[in-house]
């Protein structure tokens, strides 16, 4: 126990090798790969709606365009728990060629992928198809990258080592968003929206190349060779690692106190600001995905930073903080980010009294994850439209059967229920109500989407003004907390599970964390700002789940970074 005592203190003090560099960055650069592959779709689902579901309304094109990218999040876990046990069973190196494999050439084949003018219904049915396979591979491959890197790693160095794998979702992300830009700016609006959305995807062809190429070099974790030559490897992994309680324990231990906490708090810091600036504040893409670019930028350096820190003071402090600093600063910080990213808005709030008036039992709670449910009563018509415009107001209950109102100041516009409506009605008693309600809005200081007053950016570099710079800031700030909870998490989650279930054991609640309880958080958090009225509200819905997992992680998570895991392989 000595010798292995001075070995740890001297992994911590030597430099990295040559082998370990090359570890971290075969892992590193294919998982960068497999999330710019995975972004894509998100990034660019309004346009492939238009491509693959042409036949449909514009409406129900882009919920299609949205079931296909939710499908990619909802078949996550079941990819972990396939290739989790491919990989506790055949091996770490393979099993992550394998999803790499996957995931490249389904990106790739989307580019080629002809449209529902071409081959009708077979185009979205292949796509869809296409999109699951990509859910599947990344399921698999995040595990296997990390278990790879840390079976790798030195006792000590062990937050350090697997930081860099926590960089590439972000970097992921970075990259399809410069990448889009970089394109639409060389072929121009119309024709990236007709063929050069493709580009972005056929590119990830020369990605997958060199990724395919650098794995090939790489040897099985030392880890899982030792197991192997000892006979000691598990023949029914995930039985043994969710069917037995000395096992199952740590799952629900590692997605309730430690990932569901991180998930929202990363999917709030990188995906709902960018939902925030851009469908609640009205800021224009262009604008907002550059703001959130620099803020990338910016942070991304912290994952390293605290992955280092948590070799010293352990995993558990430093994502609690992580989730305690993001229940205790979410408000004010959304609050400043409306503030100056669209002041007039921010005023109009204060200032203008909005009010619902309508039946209790004629409002619905409109969570509508998948987008195929529909809201027709008045109440609801009311509701979803001042929601999607981001107006705050109140509720005034009225007697059971009344028709809902809006009341903007002393303005009183009447609502309608839609299933009431007939022939032409169902075109211009919503357009009309849409317009009666938007001028209100308007008298009473609610701005319109390109008001001056709304941050806008010409470059990738017109960044210095006092408002994009504060907010520049203040977004940085967010993907520090994500660094916080994100950047410790993978050598957290490796050190709770032995050798012999570890790919299988970390992988499921890694992926029910992310793909569930922060890929639901879109949906959530609108359906909360419509019941409610208050723009802010969808932030409880990160607050109560970073809540909860501090909460169990400070009473059941085990701080784990000092564990030798190539040690107590049989508990």
């Amino acid at each position: 126990m000595a010798d292995m005592a001075v070995a740890s203190v001297d992994a911590r003090k030597r430099p990295m090798t040559r082998e370990e560099r090359k570890v971290i960055l075969a892992s590193s650069a294919g998982t960068v790969f497999e999330w710019y592959d995975f972004y894509l779709y998100g990034s660019l689902a309004a346009i492939i709606g238009a491509q693959f579901f042409s036949s449909f309304p514009e409406a129900t094109r882009n919920v299609f365009a949205l079931l296909a990218f939710a499908a990619g999040f909802l078949v996550r876990p079941f990819g972990a728990l396939v290739f989790g046990r491919l990989g506790d069973l055949v091996g770490r190196k393979y099993t992550f060629l394998m999803t790499i494999l996957i995931m490249g050439i389904s990106t790739f084949v989307v580019g080629l992928l002809p449209g529902y003018e071409t081959i009708g219904w077979v185009a979205p049915v292949v796509l869809i198809v296409l999109r699951m396979l990509q859910g599947l591979a990344l399921g698999g491959e995040y595990g296997g990258a990390v278990v790879y890197v840390a079976e790798h790693a030195p006792n000590g160095r062990r937050g350090f080592f697997t930081s860099w794998i926590q960089t590439t979702a972000t970097l992921g992300l970075l990259l399809s968003l410069m990448v889009i830009l970089g394109v639409r700016t060389a072929v121009g609006e119309e024709a990236f929206a007709q063929w050069g959305w493709r580009i972005p995807f056929l590119l990830s062809i020369f990605l997958l190349g060199i990724s395919v190429w650098i794995r090939m070099q790489m040897e099985e974790s030392p880890a899982f060779k030792k197991m192997k030559e000892e006979g000691t490897n598990s023949k029914a992994p995930i039985s043994e690692a969710f069917g037995q309680w000395k096992n199952a324990k740590f799952a629900l231990m590692a997605l309730f106190g430690l990932v569901a906490g991180q998930a929202v708090v990363w999917y709030t810091g990188q995906f709902y600001a960018l939902f925030f600036l851009q469908n609640i504040l009205r800021v224009d893409m262009f604008t907002a995905n550059v703001l959130i670019a620099w803020s990338l930028v910016l942070g991304t350096g912290g994952f390293v930073v605290f992955g280092i820190l948590s070799d010293k003071i352990g995993r558990k402090p430093i994502i609690l903080a992580g989730c305690a600093l993001a229940i205790a600063t979410y408000f004010p910080v959304f609050e400043f980010i409306t503030k100056t990213a669209n002041p007039a808005l921010h005023a109009a709030q204060q200032t203008t009294k909005v009010t619902v008036v309508a039946a209790q039992d004629d409002c619905s709670f409109q969570f509508n994850p998948t987008g195929t449910s529909k809201f027709t009563n008045s109440c609801d018509v009311a509701k979803a439209f001042l929601a999607r415009n981001s107006v705050s107001y109140n509720v005034e209950w009225a007697p059971a059967g009344t028709v809902a109102s809006v009341k903007v100041g002393e303005t009183v516009i009447p609502a309608y229920d839609l299933t009431k409506l007939s022939g032409d009605e169902t075109k211009a008693v919503p357009a009309a109500f849409n317009k009666a309600v938007g001028d209100a809005l308007a008298a009473g200081g609610y701005p319109k989407p390109g008001h001056p007053e709304i941050v806008k950016l010409n470059g990738f570099f017109d960044v210095f003004s006092g408002q994009a710079f504060s907010l520049i800031l203040v977004l940085t700030y967010l993907v520090l907390l994500v660094t916080m909870v994100y950047g410790p998490i993978a050598a957290a989650l490796v050190e709770l599970f032995p050798t012999r279930i570890r790919y299988t054991g970390m992988s499921l609640p890694y992926h029910i964390g992310n793909g569930w309880f922060g890929g639901l958080m879109p949906a959530t958090a609108f359906a909360m700002i419509a019941q409610t009225g208050d723009m802010y509200y969808g932030l409880w819905y990160p607050i109560v789940i970073a809540s909860m997992t501090l909460v169990i992680g400070l009473i059941f998570v085990p701080n784990t970074h000092k564990k030798d895991i190539f040690a107590d392989e049989n508990r």
